[in-house]
């Protein structure tokens, strides 16, 4: 799935394109999961922004499109003859953007600028991971509250938005957490913040990971994953230490791990 590194790199590609321009027509599949981008007919698109993985498309009238990649989806101009399309924009200067999900895991809506009723994992994400409201001390607040291993937690999003499984073992790895633990000191709270914000920089410097299906805008792989020290890298060496990195599913998620670097206690 799609993290912030992929979602942040496709809201920068598609900005300079849509901003300003006014959407002349519109096609979307018939299923409610993609039937709301015909809303938008008419409509000029102001600023994107990007919560979490979800992208939100300020559209005049006081609503924004709302867009969530799924496993499988991708944005990008022109393409809307191509299979696996569930929705596609013309604006008015004949670029169209295509919306392209082939598990349909994905969404498009059309709601009133911040009403997130009908979305309500985005309405109760997290801080974003470069905002002032996460930091060292909320972190540790947040999985010292929960029951839940410290993976899951980074996984559910309201600890900090945007995070996957790619970057949080990444992160585990850097700051030297076990993804099974329950609890974390105040000093590994301070160092896995600054990883989640360093695994998450490296991705969006790379312009994402493609493992299989990510593309960005411009149809193009990422390159993060020549990058990767810790996600997918079981049975290898741990850069560290170089003891074989190991993998094990926690809470039904596949984790990667160094039991050496990243002790249980």
């Amino acid at each position: 799935m799609p993290e912030l590194p992929e979602v942040e790199t496709i809201r920068r590609q598609l900005s300079p394109l849509v901003v300003g321009r006014t959407v002349s027509y519109a096609w979307a599949q018939r299923s409610p999961k993609f039937s709301q981008a015909t809303g938008t007919v008419g409509a000029t698109f102001g600023p994107i922004r990007r919560r979490g993985k979800y992208l939100l498309f300020g559209i005049t009238g006081g609503r924004e499109l709302v867009i969530h990649l799924g496993m499988t989806g991708n944005l990008e101009p022109g393409g809307e003859d191509r299979p696996h399309v569930r929705a596609w924009w013309r604006l008015d200067d004949s670029t169209t953007i295509s919306f392209r999900d082939v598990r349909q895991f994905g969404r498009v809506g059309v709601v009133g600028a911040g009403d997130y009723v009908a979305y309500p994992t985005l309405a109760s994400l997290g801080p974003e991971p470069f905002d002032a409201g996460f930091t060292p001390d909320s972190l540790y607040r947040a999985v010292n509250d929960s029951v839940m291993r410290v993976k899951t937690q980074l996984l559910h999003q309201r600890v900090v938005a945007g995070l996957g499984n790619i970057y949080t073992d990444e992160a585990l790895w850097a700051a030297g957490v076990n993804p099974w633990r329950r609890r974390i000191t105040r000093q590994e709270a301070h160092r896995l913040h600054a990883a989640v914000k360093e695994a998450l920089s490296a991705g969006l410097a790379h312009g994402g990971t493609t493992l299989r299906d990510y593309r960005d805008a411009g149809g193009r792989e990422g390159e993060h994953q020549h990058h990767l020290r810790c996600y997918g890298r079981a049975g290898l060496p741990c850069e560290a230490c170089g003891r074989p990195l190991i993998r094990r599913v926690i809470d039904g998620r596949s984790s990667t791990y160094c039991p050496a670097c990243q002790p249980s206690r």
